[in-house]
C-alpha cells in the first residue's frame, strides 16, 4: 500500500530543508517499511547538509533511527509487523562473504548512495512524481523503506528513543575501542574529539577496562560529559599542547587512541602520542580529498606502530545492537546523558544548527505517534 508523508527534502546544500509531500513506496521483496519513532542527528548528514561531502539531491537525511515494522515484503522472514526495531544505516546486502563472515561493512554489493539495493528510490514528490534520494537509511523520514538486513530486532522493552542513538554513533564509537582496537583492562586509551561517537568510544574504554582513558576536545563541557561517561583524564585542546599534556599522564605514550574528528592536525597528534606498537583508529571523516603527511619511519616502521580506520565500529549491526542494549538495561552503558536536544521533525534545521556549533552529546528528532 502506497503511504503519504510530510518529510524534510534537501534540495540545495546550506538552505534549508523543504517540508514536502512525499509518497512511500510499500516494500519490494526482501525489505520491510518502518514507522519511525526517533532519529538521531549526526555529523555525517551535517556535512551534506552544509555542502562539505558532496551529496546528490533532492534527498532525504538520517543514518541512526528506530521505529516499528509496519509491513514488510515478500521473502522476509525474521520481522513482522509491530516488531520494534533498530534501523542499521549500513544498506548491505546480508548474503555475500563478508555480510555472512560478519563484516557488513565490507559488503561486496552494498545499495548504491542514494538507493536500495535494486538501484532504485521509494520516495517520490507527490507533486511532481520525482524520485527523492535515500541518505542511506533516510531515518528524517516519519516511514522509510530499508533491507531486512538494516532493521534489527529489538526487545521491546528497551526505549525506542534511547535505542535511536545505537544505530550510528554509539556502535561507531563504542565498537572503535572493543572492536577495531580491541582495547583490554588496564591498558591505556586517548580519545580526540568528544562529539556523539567520541563519547562512545570513552564508553567502550571504560566498559573494556581501560586505564587510563583520556578524553581530549577543546569543548569543556565535551569534556566534562566524557568525565561523566568514563573518562579518567581530560586535555583542553584549545589551551594545552595535546601531545605533551597526553605523555604526562602516560609517559611512554598510549596503547590506542581514537580520531573522532574529522580534522588532519588532531591525526597527525594521534599518531604522536602512540605507544611503541600502539594503533591509532580514525573514525572521523575530514572532506573529501584531504591528505595529511608524516614520516612513516619515525612514526610507523620504528615503534611497529598501526594506523587503522574502522567503519561503523568495525561491528556486526546484528550481534552488536542487543548486546549494547543489554548494556544499557544492566547499567554499563549510559545513553540517557547523550540525549542533551529534542526536536520536532519541522526542526531539523535547528539540529543542524546546534550540532554545527560544536554542541556535546547527540540531538534527536522523534516523530508524532
Amino acid at each position: 500500500m502506497l503511504l503519504t508523508m510530510d518529510a524534510p527534502v534537501l534540495v540545495t546544500a546550506n538552505e534549508k530543508m523543504q517540508m514536502t509531500q512525499v509518497k512511500v513506496d510499500a516494500p519490494h521483496p526482501g525489505e520491510v517499511r518502518v514507522k519511525m519513532f526517533a532519529s538521531g542527528v549526526c555529523h555525517s548528514c551535517l556535512h551534506a547538509y552544509d555542502g562539505s561531502h558532496a551529496t546528490p539531491m533532492p534527498i532525504i537525511l538520517g543514518d541512526e533511527g528506530s521505529g516499528v515494522v509496519e509491513s514488510v515484503g515478500e521473502g522476509v522472514t525474521t520481522l513482522v509487523p509491530g516488531d520494534h526495531v533498530i534501523i542499521s544505516w549500513l544498506m548491505n546486502c546480508g548474503t555475500c562473504q563478508a555480510c555472512r563472515n560478519g563484516k557488513p561493512a565490507h559488503c561486496w554489493a552494498p545499495s548504491p548512495f542514494g538507493a536500495l539495493l535494486d538501484n532504485t528510490q521509494r520516495f517520490h514528490n507527490a507533486k511532481t512524481n520525482e524520485n527523492i534520494l535515500h541518505y542511506g537509511p533516510a531515518t528524517y523520514a516519519p516511514y522509510t523503506v530499508v533491507p531486512e538486513s538494516s532493521a534489527i530486532k529489538i526487545r521491546k522493552d528497551m526505549p525506542l528513543d534511547k535505542a535511536a542513538l545505537i544505530g550510528c554513533s554509539v556502535t561507531t564509537g563504542f565498537g572503535a575501542v572493543t572492536n577495531a582496537a580491541g582495547a583490554r583492562p588496564g591498558e591505556s586509551v586517548a580519545v580526540v574529539g568528544c562529539g556523539g561517537v567520541g563519547l562512545n568510544s570513552i564508553q567502550g574504554a571504560r566498559v573494556s577496562g581501560a586505564f587510563p582513558i583520556i578524553a581530549i576536545d577543546t569543548s569543556e563541557a565535551a569534556l566534562k560529559m566524557a568525565v561523566k561517561l568514563g573518562a579518567t583524564h581530560t586535555i583542553n585542546a584549545a589551551t594545552e599542547d595535546v601531545v605533551a599534556a597526553t605523555k604526562k599522564i602516560c609517559p611512554r605514550g598510549v596503547n590506542y587512541s581514537i580520531a573522532a574528528v574529522g580534522n588532519t592536525k588532531a591525526m597527525i597528534s594521534c599518531l604522536e602520542m602512540l605507544s611503541a606498537g600502539g594503533t591509532m583508529v580514525v573514525l572521523g571523516a575530514p572532506p573529501s580529498g584531504t591528505t595529511i603527511e608524516f614520516d612513516p619511519t619515525a612514526r610507523i616502521l620504528t615503534g611497529e606502530r598501526r594506523m587503522i580506520g574502522s567503519k561503523y565500529g568495525s561491528s556486526n549491526p546484528h550481534v552488536e545492537f542487543p548486546m549494547l542494549i543489554e548494556l544499557y538495561l544492566n547499567g554499563k552503558l549510559d545513553l540517557d546523558s547523550l540525549l542533551t536536544g529534542s526536536y520536532r521533525l519541522e526542526e531539523a534545521d535547528k539540529a543542524f544548527e546546534v550540532l554545527a556549533k560544536g554542541g556535546h552529546g547527540r540531538g534527536l528528532i522523534t516523530f508524532e505517534q
